[in-house]
Parts: C-alpha cells; sequence; structure tokens
C-alpha cells in the first residue's frame, strides 16, 4: 500500500483544515488507518485512527471533539478535518495503514506517508 497525504497548510488559530491521504492498491479496505503527526523537536504522537470498515474512530485526548476522521472505501482515501485549531496543533502529520494492533503506537503501522505540513498561527 502506497500512501500520500496532502491538504496541509498555514491557517489561523480557530480556523479548519482538511487532509486527506490517498492510498494505491485494492487492499485498502482491509486495513485500519491512523493519522499522527510530529512536531518539531517531539516524538510523532497519535491522533487518529479509524477501523477498516469506518464503523469504529478513536482519537487522542487532545483532539477529541475538534478532529473528526473518516474514510471513503471506495476512493480509497481517509480524511481528518480538523476544527478550531490551536497553534500547538502545528506539526508533520502523517497517514498510516495497519492490519493489526492497537492502533494507537507508531509500530502497529504498516505502511506510511510522507506527511503533510500544519502551521497554525496564533
Amino acid at each position: 500500500v502506497q500512501l500520500q497525504a496532502s491538504g496541509g497548510g498555514l491557517v489561523q488559530a480557530g480556523g479548519s483544515l482538511r487532509l486527506s491521504c490517498a492510498a494505491s492498491g485494492r487492499t485498502f479496505s482491509s486495513y485500519a488507518m491512523g493519522w499522527f503527526r510530529q512536531a518539531p523537536g517531539k516524538e510523532r504522537e497519535f491522533v487518529a485512527a479509524i477501523s477498516w470498515s469506518g464503523g469504529s474512530t478513536y482519537y487522542a485526548d487532545s483532539v477529541k471533539g475538534r478532529f473528526t476522521i473518516s474514510r471513503d472505501n471506495a476512493k480509497n482515501t481517509v480524511y481528518l478535518q480538523m476544527n478550531s485549531l490551536k497553534p500547538e496543533d502545528t506539526a508533520v502529520y502523517y497517514c498510516a495503514a495497519a492490519s493489526h494492533g492497537k492502533l494507537s503506537l507508531p509500530e502497529d503501522y504498516d505502511y506510511w506517508g510522507q506527511g503533510t505540513l500544519v502551521t497554525v498561527s496564533s
């Protein structure tokens, strides 16, 4: 599975962005998908994940109620809608695909996209 993340950019605090992650391959729907982020000088951290069917979603406490993960298996795409953005959301955002695991740890994921930069100004 190859993943291509897009949709990052510069936004003011309180604004919104929608990230997309397009996957190649016919087995996209068999993978759970996740979003992680990494700020400068910090470790990669879990943001959100969604089961292969889309029936279950998981969020980090720091984004719960502000971010929404969704997927369209017909389009081989997973989305991350980010609302009420804060300066501390500034990071490179990565999408990833997992065939198993708890989905909150980077080591649970088998494939990674290249990342898209989100910058939130105060």
